[in-house]
């Protein structure tokens, strides 16, 4: 028996290299005992009579790249018998609370020794070590050991299985090890699955058919990819037309950041290299110049930005190396189908649309979609949050005081992830997309079992969005009565606001904040719809304060995809039809129907939307098509129309629009201002926003007075917009704005809202 002290270390400490490095630490100091982990993080002994002051002070200055100490504890610990050496110790199990670590791009030590002919590993795509490649795509259960993981199925060649085993070595415990000897392959098909070649060859017939204008199905660590030559007008055309997909813009991934130099003509910012090679390495929306020019004008028509990435695993890096071009790596999926996951969905969905398809036989697990960010130098806005950040953990234990309860929450039905409150964390869940496709609803499934599974977390409560007819709502219900836990709905743009407020620490004490709640629909707690508010309130209840007004949406869901009859809409709610210019804009619609439904009151319900108010907007000015093809299409057509006007600086006023008694805008001069031709397009899609942010901005300010606060929160999908931020701020520039960050402002952020109201809706 011997006196020691048991280290408890919790964070992001597993799949790592932390247990390696927490080895070499204790043999550089010369110490025994042992190292394991559980499945609440990393276990240390140690003898009483060490440095453990100066052990752990070189815990902290060594922590491997991928790993991040959330919190470190110590107590007495008894050995069973004196320990001769220091030793990695079996894994154990227990109620989840430590982290799984996301896929993380390839690092630079993986690829200097896959493009070394010297190497082993020369040319193998599926390199990987301790500080990089898949995690949570081929993660089945906890503790993350190997044979938890899709890597059970490729035992280890006797050199695999030493570096496996050596402390000393880069490659000790990374679970996803392997070579060409031991490891997972490559191969291409036709669409009628005939293999056509294997390994490099693969390759080689793939970098063929691209450069031949060619579209190629490529698996990935999520999901599957499909590829073509981002700078063939041809193949993308023919890309867009196989996939169903007019206009929404591609990802484009490109071969470095030196062929970004190059089109760019000078160095790119840092801050975007930076994000750029990240171990998340996501798709930056970026308006880099000259980078349009180098692609296809078919990329991201009518738009600003690119989103641009670079490669994140080895398959990709021996692909744009070996192409040396910027290749469309769009989502794997036909027409209203969720990203393929195994070769049977791939071979359904994809065979009309591929040309060849790039595999391999490592399973995917999870899904994990591209993360989306945008980037202006000192601007980082997470779009979508999914492959590289989750389920990265966020801490929240300053909303949530002490010993919160686990609540489960299922987010909206659009954009949907959902969010486990888990130990002072939330840990969002992967993007899954339109609840209403059946495929996305099992994807959803599988994915909360799982996680379930991972977490061993037993919610105390469920939380979903208010609105009654949504689908989210209706599983909530039933998976809360299931679990013999309440159900607890919450409303759409409070969830908005609580999200922001908990990611940046603000306590229920805090007190109230003002919130400019801007998306497309969401449900309000007069049981109508919104969708452009001003609030006030706290993590218990949010008022509305004032906002746009309710105005019909003509044939209800058909205004989300057909932006002129929103515009009809606003004329006849602002007393403007058929008077205004703008109606020439409706010509040969079938507008009388239309206006007898919307007095009627006939599947026209009304809403406070801002996002349809940007349609409408669009609409007026020629910007969009009868049917849009995506969401946000107008609206981005309008910003991108707006950012093209050459004088802005000199409409850039301190002018609003009128307000009602109640505080509700007063839309007819916006419309009057749109018509008036004396104003180019340009100057008239930029006056909107102008207008429009002013106006939100001196609401948000006097609500903030009203209510004795100097804190606005901004959230929603609108704010996705980079004028009307960026306007909204600077009317709100002697106020403290708080705006979300790791988390999307969109839907795919509210489900870690629903679960802190929860949270403290059962505490209180």
């Amino acid at each position: 028996m011997r006196a020691g002290v048991e280290i408890r270390v919790k964070g992001k400490v597993q799949g790592v290299g932390f247990r390696p490095a927490v080895w070499q630490i204790a043999h550089q100091m010369g110490l025994c005992g042992d190292v394991s982990n559980d499945s609440e993080g990393v276990l240390i002994h140690l003898p009483a009579n060490a440095d453990i002051t100066g052990f752990i002070r070189r815990l902290q200055a060594q922590c491997p790249p991928l790993a991040r100490i959330d919190h470190i504890g110590q107590q007495d610990y008894t050995f069973e018998q004196c320990p001769a050496a220091f030793t990695i110790t079996a894994s154990g199990q227990g109620e989840m609370d430590t982290e799984i670590i996301p896929d993380a791009a390839t690092c630079d030590a993986c690829l200097r020794e896959l493009f070394d002919p010297e190497n082993r590993r020369y040319r193998y795509p599926f390199i990987n070590c301790t500080h990089c490649g898949p995690r949570f795509t081929i993660i089945r259960g906890m503790p993350y050991d190997r044979p938890n993981t899709a890597m059970s199925v490729f035992p280890f060649c006797p050199v695999c299985q030493h570096e496996y085993g050596d402390p000393a070595d880069r490659r000790f415990h990374a679970q996803p090890n392997a070579c060409p000897d031991c490891g997972p392959h490559i191969w291409l098909t036709d669409p009628q699955q005939q293999i056509t070649a294997r390994f490099d060859d693969a390759l080689s017939a793939a970098v063929r058919l691209l450069k031949d204008g060619k579209i190629l199905a490529m698996q990935g660590l999520g999901g599957f990819h499909l590829v073509a030559d981002a700078q063939n007008s041809d193949a993308v055309a023919a890309l867009r037309a196989r996939k169903y997909r007019p206009a929404k813009p591609f990802a484009v991934m490109i071969p470095s950041v030196d062929w970004l130099a190059e089109c760019a003509e000078h160095q790119p910012d840092a801050g975007l290299i930076t994000l750029l090679k990240s171990p998340a390495a996501p798709i930056v929306l970026t308006d880099e110049p000259g980078l349009s020019a180098a692609l296809s004008p078919l990329v991201a028509p009518g738009l600003c930005e690119t989103g641009i990435m670079l490669p994140s695993n080895p398959l990709q890096h021996l692909l744009l190396h070996d192409i040396q071009r910027p290749l469309i790596m769009t989502s794997g999926n036909a027409s209203g189908h969720t990203p393929a996951l195994d070769h049977a969905a791939a071979f359904e969905q994809l065979s009309t649309i591929a040309d060849a398809f790039l595999l391999h036989n490592r399973e995917i697990i999870q899904r994990a979609d591209d993360s989306i960010v945008r980037y202006q130098p000192g601007d980082i806005q997470v779009i979508r949050r999914a492959r590289g950040y989750v389920p990265d953990a966020i801490d929240v234990s300053a909303a949530t005081g002490e010993n919160p309860p686990a609540v489960l929450a299922l987010g909206g039905d659009l954009k949907n992830t959902f969010c486990l409150l888990h130990h002072h964390q939330i840990i969002t869940g992967p993007h899954l997309g339109d609840l209403s496709d059946l495929s996305v609803q099992g994807q959803l499934e599988a994915s909360l079992t799982l996680f379930e599974q991972i977490y061993q977390i037993r919610p105390q409560a469920i939380a979903g969005d208010a609105h009654p007819g949504y689908i989210s709502h209706q599983k909530g219900i039933a998976m809360a009565q299931a679990r013999g836990v309440p159900f607890i709905p919450v409303y759409h743009h409070h969830a908005h606001i609580a999200a922001c407020l908990a990611e940046h620490g603000w306590r229920p004490q805090d007190g109230e904040v003002a919130g400019v709640a801007l998306d497309g629909l969401g449900y309000g707690a007069d049981d109508t719809l919104w969708g452009g508010e001003i609030l006030a309130g706290d993590y218990r209840q949010m008022i509305r304060t004032g906002g746009l007004p309710a105005v019909s949406l003509p044939g209800g869901d058909k205004a989300a995809v057909q932006p002129w009859r929103n515009l009809l809409a606003h004329l006849h709610h602002a007393g403007l039809w058929p008077s205004s210019p703008l109606a020439v804009r409706l010509a040969g619609k079938n507008t009388s129907l239309l206006i007898k439904a919307i007095e009627q009151d006939l599947n026209a319900p009304k809403a406070s939307s801002c996002g349809r108010l940007f349609d409408a907007a669009a609409c007026a000015l020629g910007l969009t098509a009868d049917q849009i093809s995506w969401e946000g299409e107008a609206a981005c057509a309008l910003e991108a129309c707006a950012l093209q006007c050459h004088n802005q600086d000199a409409l850039i006023t301190g002018d609003t629009l009128p307000l009602t008694t109640d505080n509700i805008i007063d839309l007819r001069p916006l419309w009057q201002m749109l018509a008036d031709e004396t104003l180019t397009v340009p100057e008239r899609a930029f006056l909107f926003h102008v207008l429009l942010a002013n106006t939100f901005a001196g609401l948000a300010d006097d609500t903030a007075t009203r209510r004795k606060t100097n804190t606005v929160v901004l959230s929603g999908g609108v704010f996705n917009n980079r004028l009307l931020r960026r306007f909204i701020k600077s009317g709100l520039n002697h106020r403290q704005v708080l705006e979300p960050r790791q988390l999307p402002c969109g839907d795919g952020g509210i489900a870690a809202g629903q679960a802190l109201i929860a949270a403290i809706a059962l505490g209180h």
